[in-house]
């Protein structure tokens, strides 16, 4: 029909063709490719990946919320496939996913036709559609790039053994893409949610109550795992500080700790590894020090939280489980948390330093903290506290800098300090107007390559803004 349009995007890919296509196969990969700064939620995957699976999402788009049911058909298992709308906001759409052999490598294509609503109406939102289309998928082809790349790296270096992972705080931004993360590269993800659930429990899910340090995790339920990655535990930024609400950031962090360890030593047998989430708030405020996994803890209710957050992993530790403590920095992604919080006031122009800016901020993409959490699982070397930072922490107001650079707004109104603590109390004083800047020393001895060493490749990425930096 005349008002079809087509949008074609190819790549050269170092992977081969089949483990470029098994990575689009396997469970997760739709978590993957959404672009961070789309509100997507995925109610249903298309998995197993077959003629006749449905994949069904949600596009919210201020306060609407679309829905659009996406049918497979054309399945060729390591070849292509195809998704057409079956119903949705399109007045059609097929999505034709190609992955092609070539010497050294693979090539992946996304070949669309589609139609947009409206009629004649349609061409209006023409040209913008496919502007933003051309930044998604400049998205897509780039994770899809480093998730092989390190995932390639990995496996060639610990061994391709493939491992059934148990994960608490599965549903939260971190956990859900991990789970993505290591479902694509061909591992089994067992998730622990709430026993209090009113739901039947999935074939891929186990219960657990993280507010019961004693009985809160079956034994029994471990014993199958090879390793336990646990991320579960109250926001520190949900809300002002208030005494219940401190004592309920501890109590969640120091509890579920202490029930999944304590499962983790009674297991009659044992996963080989325990990761177990911390923070840099160990360090506490240091200005301008240096900071990396020798230092001393810090003063202050955050440092206290991870002391006793990281004590919590005793059980395990002294059952001879190796057990890393993952002591992660701002987690950069535009979904969610400090980027999602700040990309409002910075797109209005109202973005800037924070108090004098000074103050050290110490982040990590959202890729190179799950990359970093393989990395620990497969390193058997790895054992005890690791920074999970960039190399390149910076000052606050140098990050304000190249946010607003690569946003292409001013960075320069301040948030003074008497403000943030009037608006957030004692929330604000320790989030906003402390930190410390942290090295990866362990990362970077144990030869951990960052993905996103710099901050500006990290934005770009994580704001859709990889064609204006000259990607293509």
């Amino acid at each position: 029909m005349s008002q079809d349009q087509r949008f074609f995007k190819s790549t050269n890919l170092d992977a081969s063709r089949e483990e470029l296509a098994a990575w689009h196969f396997r469970a997760g990969a739709i978590h993957r490719l959404i672009p961070p700064w789309e509100r997507i939620l995925v109610r249903e995957e298309a998995s197993p990946l077959v003629n006749g699976a449905r994949a069904r999402i949600e596009i919210c788009k201020g306060p609407l919320r679309i829905r659009l049911v996406a049918l497979h058909e054309a399945v060729e298992t390591g070849q292509s496939f195809v998704d057409v709308q079956e119903s949705g906001p399109f007045a059609a759409w097929r999505h034709h996913h190609r992955f092609l052999a070539r010497d050294g490598g693979s090539i992946l294509e996304d070949d669309i036709a589609y139609r947009l609503p409206f009629g004649p109406l349609g061409a209006v939102i023409g040209a913008p559609f496919r502007k933003e289309l051309a930044r998604q998928f400049a998205f897509r082809h780039a994770r899809t790039a480093a998730d092989l790349r390190r995932h390639a790296e990995i496996d060639a270096r610990f061994g391709s053994r493939k491992l059934r992972i148990g994960v608490t705080g599965a549903r939260g931004l971190v956990g859900t893409q991990l789970c993505a993360f290591l479902s694509t590269a061909g591992h089994e993800i067992v998730r622990f949610v709430r026993s209090a659930s009113n739901r039947a429990l999935g074939t891929h899910e186990r219960p657990w109550n993280p507010d019961d340090p004693e009985r809160g995790v079956d034994p029994r339920h471990i014993e199958d795992l090879d390793a336990v990655i646990h991320l579960a535990g109250e926001s520190i930024a949900a809300g002002r500080w208030n005494p219940a609400r401190k004592l309920a950031i501890l109590e969640s962090r120091r509890k579920g700790t202490a029930a999944i360890s304590r499962a983790i030593a009674q297991a009659s047998t044992k996963p080989s590894v325990f990761l177990s989430a911390s923070a840099v708030g160990y360090y506490g405020h240091r200005g301008e020090e240096v900071v990396d996994e020798r230092s001393a803890h810090g003063q202050g209710f955050l440092s206290d939280v991870v002391r006793a957050w990281e004590d919590a992993t005793v059980a395990a530790k002294s059952a001879g489980v190796r057990t890393a403590l993952l002591r992660f920095g701002v987690v950069l992604s535009a979904a969610g948390g400090a980027l999602q919080k700040m990309r409002t006031p910075f797109a209005l122009g109202a973005g800037g330093p924070i108090g004098n800016g000074r103050q050290g901020f110490s982040w990590v993409s959202l890729d190179d903290a799950l990359g970093a959490m393989l990395f620990s699982l497969r390193n058997t070397s790895i054992a005890g506290p690791v920074n999970v930072v960039a190399p390149n922490a910076l000052p606050q107001r140098g990050f304000a800098t190249v946010l607003g650079r690569v946003m292409r707004r001013p960075a320069f109104a301040p948030l003074p300090a008497l403000v943030v603590r009037g608006i957030f109390g004692e929330m604000g004083e320790r989030l906003l107007l402390e930190g410390a800047f942290v090295r990866p020393a362990v990362l970077e001895r144990e030869g951990f390559r960052f993905e996103h060493a710099s901050l500006e490749s990290c934005l770009r990425l994580e704001l859709g803004r990889l064609l204006e930096a000259g990607g293509s």
